[in-house]
């Protein structure tokens, strides 16, 4: 590690990798610090998915798509909001990013046909074959060892170091100063902070987090104290469906091909199109548990994953030949729950919306054997942070930059609306982190090899 590096990582997670490896790859000094024993954050957590427009595997594959759609889908779901910059900016990157992952690094990834997902007119998510994130997090580790990137786990940044004309200049890890030119925020978000979650978030702050446990929002606290900019800081991913006990995601492709969400009372309490982040609030204000009920021809296709059929083999859920044994099966009472699938199946069979509004059926109706899991409601990932430019340089309240200093992913404001988690598309997460993470890094070498 040469003296003074030309780039700090602070967080080793889709977004300080990705920065790491662009920096290193333009001829720059880098390291990582991770505060944690484990690298990938929420990166592993997720399911490896990121859209990109107009890549070409989607030529390949005969979808038409292009960033200017993806940039219509996106404000369709979110918005105008804080970042509008940003999401015109990760709509044209994102289709060169999946293939700059995939061709020039070789990441085990490939464009997902089977489903779109919420927020997503087109298939353009791109994905690990085992759908989990983990696998993406496992290459980016591999290719930052490739290069020789130190990365050092366990190693907290406790504050960043200034010059006295305020420029950032580095940071104090574990006690020791580590001078850098340029440093990248890659921390995450801040849903761990129960604090800030009542702060900004009070909508969720009751509901169990399931994220990352690092995200404590140290990237916001030292933002603030430098005068930085915040935006969407009310946003949020949630995910409307965790299978109780076993603390894993149900594939939301139980609903999205035609499943639904039932409370205790074995009704239907809102609209299941809103999406697994949208929906979340809503299950959170039913009761503490609901139930996705769907059949086998959907259990089918969902076992494609591999997270899914994991918690098969764990027996996450029930299975009966009518609705009546399925109620019995999952303490609900029999009638309804019969009579709520019925009306489901008729409105279904009609192709039209129901009382919940509800548009989108694909395989439903519902047939036997039925499947029922019990599931809960959990935070996943804060959507606000610290407004940053095309280039991911951290903006200052009332105008200018705070220099030498750069913020992505969880640490950076997203695209996912101004407030709430209706706004959040599938993979607008990873797709910050890793568009922003790059973006950081090119700008920091291109003003450093500027300044030489």
């Amino acid at each position: 590690m040469s003296e003074t590096l030309d780039l700090l990582v602070i967080g080793a997670g889709a977004c300080g990798m990705a920065a790491a490896i662009t920096a290193h790859d333009a001829g720059g000094a880098v390291a990582i610090v991770e505060k944690r024993a484990t690298p990938g954050g929420n990166s592993s957590l997720s399911t490896g998915s990121i859209p990109g427009a107009g890549s070409r595997f989607q030529v390949a594959a005969g979808i038409s798509d292009s960033p200017e759609r993806m940039i219509a889908d996106l404000e369709n779901i979110a918005g105008k909001h804080d970042a509008d910059h940003l999401t015109a900016l990760i709509a044209r990157e994102c289709g060169p990013l999946c293939e700059w992952l995939i061709d020039d690094l070789g990441a085990r990834m490939e464009l997902i046909t089977d489903y779109r997902h919420i927020g997503h007119s087109v298939e353009r998510l791109h994905a690990p074959k085992s759908r989990r994130g983990q696998d993406l997090v496992d290459d980016l580790l591999r290719f930052v060892a490739d290069r020789d990137i130190p990365l050092a786990v366990g190693n907290g940044a406790e504050r960043l170091l200034i010059d006295e004309g305020g420029s950032v200049v580095g940071a104090v890890v574990e006690g020791v100063e580590i001078h850098a030119r340029k440093v990248v925020l890659a921390t995450n978000g801040f849903a761990a902070n129960s604090a800030l979650v009542a702060q900004f978030c009070p909508e969720i702050a009751e509901v169990e987090y399931f994220g990352a446990l690092g995200s404590t929002g140290e990237a916001i606290e030292w933002g603030q104290s430098l005068g930085a900019a915040l935006g969407n800081m009310a946003a949020y991913q949630g995910y409307a469906a965790v299978a109780y006990p076993q603390g894993q995601l149900l594939s939301w492709t139980t609903i999205e091909k035609g499943g639904v969400l039932v409370g205790a009372d074995g009704r239907r309490f809102g609209n299941e199109d809103d999406g697994y982040s949208g929906f979340a609030a809503k299950v959170h204000g039913q009761g503490e548990f609901a139930w996705a009920v769907y059949d086998s021809r959907i259990h089918d296709v969902a076992l494609a994953e591999e997270e899914y059929a994991e918690m098969a083999r764990m027996g996450a859920m029930k299975w009966a030949n009518t609705a009546e044994e399925l109620a019995k099966a999952a303490g609900l009472p029999a009638t309804i729950l019969a009579d709520t699938i019925a009306a489901y199946n008729t409105v279904a069979q009609a192709g039209e919306g129901d009382a919940q509004n509800r548009r989108k059926f694909a395989m439903a109706p519902l047939q036997a054997p039925f499947a029922i899991a019990r599931v809960k409601p959990g935070l996943f990932h804060t959507q606000g942070g610290l407004m940053v430019d095309e280039d991911a340089r951290v903006l200052r309240e009332g105008g200018g930059i705070i220099d030498n200093l750069f913020a992505g992913g969880g640490a950076a404001v997203g695209i996912s609306g101004h407030a709430g988690a209706m706004g959040y598309a599938s993979g607008n997460g990873l797709i910050t982190a890793l568009v922003l993470g790059r973006r950081a890094s090119l700008r920091a070498m291109q003003d450093i090899k500027a300044a030489a």
